[in-house]
């Protein structure tokens, strides 16, 4: 028993023992080590605990909140900004102040939050949308695949393959390639055999070394191919170098023997070899792991589905795109084995061989697609010749004879009385296609042409096209009385047959009809279609609509034919009568124009601009007796008319009649006393140089129209031009007192002072004059030219920042502001000027000119287009542009852009109105007043 006891039992553990060390069993916990579980419900052990503290839930809230009331004040918890990161306050009772305090700034959150709230949703409602167009869910990528799911039958669904593992065993169970490293032993033994080599023989490079029996040939007995020549000697380790250095000159011998052989003649290009190897290299640019995952899903597709066309086509691409033609045209061949009835594969198995090896395909495919078209299209394609083209589409029309797309191929080839022939034929196989019975009614003579037509009705009565061509075979055969009747019987028969009349195809027709020079079956096809399908009050807006947009569609018969439809429903109309006026003038002869305007005059004898505008046309042809006569009509339907007498005065004294324009205008001072009239009056007197009868005028009109700045402005300048300063600066303060929101006559005093050397008054008036029109570029711009005319051209540019503050839109401003700027700063300004003043032709005609000072022609000369057509009116555009031209454009461009001024006629334009309304220029033309104006042009911007 002794023997059995262990030994250690009943002794004290050693120091430092834990039992169960040795086995790992330590470091749990039990219940009895951290006591009792508790829950929250259960009550305290002190039975006399207060209120709120008899249960466990209870203390640990207490004891949680204590944790929290305690602040840290710490100072690496301090901010200088922000203070201490909690409140320093938390502790202190929470009164009512306090309260009220906290729902202030609730209700201030809340506003300001409600102040951005629909911005903010609306940006992060577009983050969100901008964020699933650019990662959209898998179930957004396979929506539409999951909804064609729907149309799988059940046979389908069972009928797809099960995908089985194409890959052999190695591949399924691959082991890792073992690799045993050479000793270094078999290096050195290697390293020291043989002979030191360090270059090529030069023999070897004269005689190509090949087959020579010259040592250091690379079929030599010799082992020098082998040599350590092409190491480090001694040391037995590679030199990379020399290996490069051997290969070069290796490289470069065999090219020089074949660049430069015996016979002259040249084999190989030694500078475009490298660039033909480039060439050989494939243009695909994806990964070559991409590639190589393609290729291996392509031949699991094709293994498990042999029969599927497309995986076949696809695969034959790839390699295709990857630079291996060979084995792409093996690939598609199989395809044709295995899908003998795919069209797709056939074509483009024909596409990837060469010439006579596609065409050798394409026969094979016709032997097993006898009807299919593409396949005859593409084996007359690939015939050069001719006559084999035609012989091919024969043969094709033998077994396709109601191909529609074969007979015109067919007959595209033939000679006309050939495809005559070809196409009555075709007709009767294909009595269903429009093109082929309008192509044979083209070739026929008239009479058979109507026969046809008439055939091609009968068989397809629901084509528009057959009619109208059967209308412009009438119109060009010379019978346009029965074009009407087609085109009616056309609308009927179709409307008998069921087919809904589309007015906008109609008026494509039409369109169609005159550019092809129908004028009869144009205007027949938009009478008889015009009103069909409108609202009788959107008639007049639709229909000039139409017209405009024919217009611009460049189809002016068919813009003129609605015009005149127009003028038929509404005969009394005047905005109608007056945009056909304008398109005529536009578009037209004078003839048709004043045609149009006497029937105009007739229906609308009230209308002055009518009247005004055939007097005008008349003048302008130089018939001045015509146009009074009209401008007598016109006096009898609109007497006491300001706008008719002052066109007859004008009329006169441009045909210097100075004493009857006299006579008229005191006639109308005394029957039609208007303030224009007395203004005529007194310029007549003022350029005929009366100047003493032209100040009793002027007298007489302001007792009458005081208000009427333009008369004012007129004593003013007839007084400065006598050199009588004091009474001209009379004149005009007399105006401002009556008329103080008149820019011109503030501008007018403004530079007499200033003209006068009276700077300091001048900025006076400018300042007192935009105290009074607030918000006026012209002061502005005025006040600004003051300060830069005066040298001070730091006082210019505060001044022109005010002006843009108080003026943000104001295009004149601008144009100048960017010229105020350094050269290095203007194009920065002219993209501030567009964007705030985008359609503003003094802001273009700014950009054209900075353009023009860069001498960017093409550019410049672009932007002076633009100006001109946003504001044909703005003579200043109309002056820069022919100055421009002058000195870089042709004569046939200076030439171009007078006529357009002159049709435009501007009247306005700062520089423009210097010129024209010069006393001495008043009897020039439109054309003279741009070459005068274009020569005060002095480019220094």
């Amino acid at each position: 028993m002794n023997k059995k006891k262990k030994p250690f039992l009943g002794m004290p553990a050693p120091l430092g023992y834990v039992p169960g060390l040795g086995r790992g069993a330590t470091g749990f916990t039990t219940r009895s080590d951290i006591g009792p579980a508790r829950d929250a419900n259960d009550p305290v052990d002190d039975r006399h605990a207060p209120p709120g503290k008899r249960t466990v839930g209870d203390q640990m809230k207490k004891n949680q909140a204590a944790d929290d009331d305690d602040e840290d004040l710490n100072d690496t918890n301090y901010d200088e900004f922000n203070g201490y990161a909690g409140s320093l306050f938390s502790s202190g009772p929470y009164e009512k102040d306090d309260e009220e305090a906290d729902a202030i700034y609730a209700a201030l959150d809340k506003r300001m939050d409600e102040r951005r709230k629909e911005r903010r949703e609306q940006r992060e409602k577009e983050e969100i949308e901008k964020y699933r167009m650019e990662r959209p869910k898998i179930q957004q990528q396979f929506s539409d695949l999951k909804r064609k799911l729907a149309e799988v039958t059940e046979e389908e669904w069972l009928s797809i393959p099960e995908v089985g593992d194409a890959r052999n065993k190695r591949q399924r169970n691959p082991r890792y390639e073992k690799l045993t490293p050479v000793p270094d032993s078999f290096f050195a033994k290697h390293l020291q055999t043989g002979e030191n080599h360090t270059s090529v023989d030069p023999r070897q490079t004269q005689f190509g070394g090949l087959n020579t029996p010259y040592p250091g040939g690379l079929n030599t007995p010799y082992p020098g191919g082998m040599t350590p020549g092409l190491m480090t000697p001694g040391t037995g380790e590679l030199d990379m170098r020399k290996i490069g250095q051997a290969r070069n000159t290796l490289m470069d011998m065999r090219l020089s023997q074949v660049s430069d052989s015996v016979s002259g003649q040249t084999v190989v290009d030694p500078k475009g070899y490298l660039t033909d190897l480039n060439s050989m290299i494939p243009t695909h640019g994806g990964d070559i792991n991409d590639i190589k995952k393609a290729r291996l899903l392509l031949k699991s597709v094709r293994e498990t589905n042999p029969h599927h066309p497309p995986a076949w086509i696809a695969s034959a691409r790839l390699e295709e795109v990857t630079g291996k033609l060979q084995v792409a045209r093996n690939l598609i061949m199989k395809g044709t084995e295995m899908c003998p009835k795919s069209e797709d594969v056939w074509l483009e198995a024909a596409r990837l061989q060469p010439g006579d090896t596609a065409k050798a395909v394409v026969a094979q495919a016709v032997r097993h697609l006898p009807q299919s078209v593409r396949i005859y299209i593409r084996a007359a394609e690939l015939e050069t010749d001719i006559r084999a083209k035609k012989r091919v589409l024969r043969k094709a029309l033998e077994h396709v004879p109601n191909s529609v797309r074969l007979w015109k191929a067919a007959v595209e080839l033939e000679e006309p009385e050939d495809a005559r022939i070809m196409l009555s034929r075709a007709v009767e196989c294909c009595p269903t296609s429009v093109e082929l019975w309008l192509a044979l009614a083209r070739l026929e003579t008239y009479e058979n042409a109507r026969k046809v037509l008439n055939k091609a009705r009968e068989n397809i009565p629901t084509d528009r096209h057959i009619w109208i061509t059967a209308a412009k075979l009438e119109e060009a055969n010379g019978n346009t009385q029965m074009v009407e009747k087609i085109i009616d019987r056309a609308i009927t028969s179709l409307r008998a047959n069921g087919v809904e009349i589309n007015r906008e195809q109609w008026i494509q027709d039409a369109e169609e009809c005159d550019r092809a020079g129908s004028v009869a079956t144009c205007q027949a096809v938009m009478r008889a279609v015009i009103g069909i399908g409108i609202e009788e009050e959107d008639r007049k807006h639709t229909w000039m609509e139409d017209a405009d947009s024919c217009v611009a569609h460049n189809a002016l018969e068919c813009a003129r034919a609605i015009y005149a439809y127009a003028l038929q429903v509404f005969p009394s109309k005047k905005s109608v009568w007056l945009r056909a006026a304008y398109f005529e003038k536009n578009h037209g002869t004078r003839e048709s124009l004043e045609a149009l305007l006497q029937r105009a005059v007739a229906h609308c004898p009230k209308a002055e601009v009518l009247w005004l505008m055939g007097a005008k046309s008349k003048w302008l042809a130089g018939d001045v007796p015509a146009a009074r006569s009209i401008l007598a009509l016109a006096f009898q339907a609109n007497p006491n008319s300001e706008e008719i007498w002052l066109a007859a005065v004008k009329l006169e004294s441009e045909n210097n009649e100075y004493e009857r324009a006299r006579r008229l205008l005191a006639k109308a001072r005394s029957s039609a006393p208007t303030a224009r009239v007395f203004m005529k009056s007194v310029k007549l007197e003022w350029v005929l140089g009366n100047i003493a009868a032209a100040q009793e005028l002027c007298e007489e009109a302001l007792k009458h129209y005081e208000d009427f700045p333009k008369l004012w402005m007129m004593k003013g300048q007839i007084e400065e031009q006598g050199e009588l300063m004091e009474k001209a600066r009379e004149a005009y303060n007399q105006g401002l007192k009556k008329c103080p929101h008149s820019t011109p006559l503030w501008l007018l005093l403004s530079r007499l002072e200033e003209k006068i050397g009276q700077l300091t008054r001048a900025r006076a008036i400018l300042e007192k004059s935009r105290l009074k029109n607030p918000k006026n570029p012209g002061l502005w711009l005025e006040s600004v030219r003051l300060e830069y005319r005066a040298g001070l051209k730091n006082i210019a540019n505060t001044l022109m920042a005010k002006a843009l503050q108080e003026c943000p839109n104001s295009g004149i401003l601008w144009s100048e502001a960017v010229f105020l700027e350094a050269r290095p700063q203007r194009k920065t300004k002219s993209v501030d000027a567009l964007k705030k003043c985008e359609h503003d032709p003094h802001v273009l005609l700014a950009v054209a000119k900075l353009f023009w000072s860069e001498r960017k022609i093409t550019k410049a000369r672009e932007w002076f287009h633009r100006t001109v057509k946003i504001d044909s009116d703005l003579g200043d555009a109309w002056a820069f542009f022919y100055k421009f031209e002058l000195q870089h454009g042709t004569e046939e461009q200076q030439e171009e852009v007078r006529k357009r001024c002159e049709n435009a006629e501007p009247r306005h334009g700062e520089l423009w109105c210097t010129v024209s309304k010069d006393i001495a220029n008043w009897q020039r033309k439109i054309g003279e007043i741009l070459v005068l104006v274009a020569a005060c042009i002095k480019n220094t911007f």
